[in-house]
């Protein structure tokens, strides 16, 4: 009979609370929610990155358009003065790298080997930021000199032309922090 009573000891286990169980589903990393959330977040990025290397494109093409077609004669034409041939020359850099960028990120995925992609992201992205806000800088001054004397179309249009490079140089700075993002997450560097 002594035997029988040690059989018959009783364990208390207790169950795992309904809120624990919940907490670890929630972490990101485990199971399909979290194979799913990561997805969709790694989609959102490629989706964000697009666009905004999409509008940088638009808006360096409209200031490169802009600039060109600033010729009202006399001494309002873009091509006498250094800073508009400086933000010409920016515009057309920016409107080929973002072009580029943009045809390798849809239709060209196995162009690049991926760690060598996200590098040329973001240094590439930083570049052109700097030199778009460097050319806008440089010729907003010479813009505001002319205005001060004559308010006109040619200092009209270098003024839209030097915003939609700031537009530009917005979305590639932008663009290259979520470049610095991917690069952070990058797990084979």
């Amino acid at each position: 009979m002594a035997a029988s009573n040690d059989s018959e000891t009783k364990i208390d286990v207790q169950s795992v609370p309904a809120s624990t169980e919940a907490r670890s589903g929630d972490r990101g990393g485990d199971g399909i929610a979290g194979i799913l959330q990561r997805y969709r977040r790694e989609g959102f990025v490629e989706r964000g990155s697009l666009c905004l290397r999409g509008l940088a494109l638009v808006f360096s093409f409209i200031s490169f358009f802009v600039v060109v077609t600033n010729e009202h004669g006399d001494w309002k034409q873009f091509h006498k003065y250094q800073e508009y041939r400086y933000l010409l020359a920016i515009a057309i850099l920016s409107s080929l790298y973002t072009g580029i960028q943009c045809f390798r990120q849809v239709y060209g995925k196995n162009m690049i080997q991926p760690n060598i992609a996200v590098l040329v992201d973001f240094f590439g992205d930083q570049i052109m930021a700097y030199l778009l806000i460097s050319s806008a800088s440089a010729a907003i001054p010479i813009t505001n000199r002319m205005r001060e004397g004559a308010d006109n179309a040619f200092t009209d249009t270098s003024t839209a032309a030097i915003s939609f490079s700031f537009f530009a140089f917005l979305c590639l700075a932008l663009s290259a922090i979520i470049s610095g993002y991917k690069l952070s997450t990058q797990t084979n560097i």
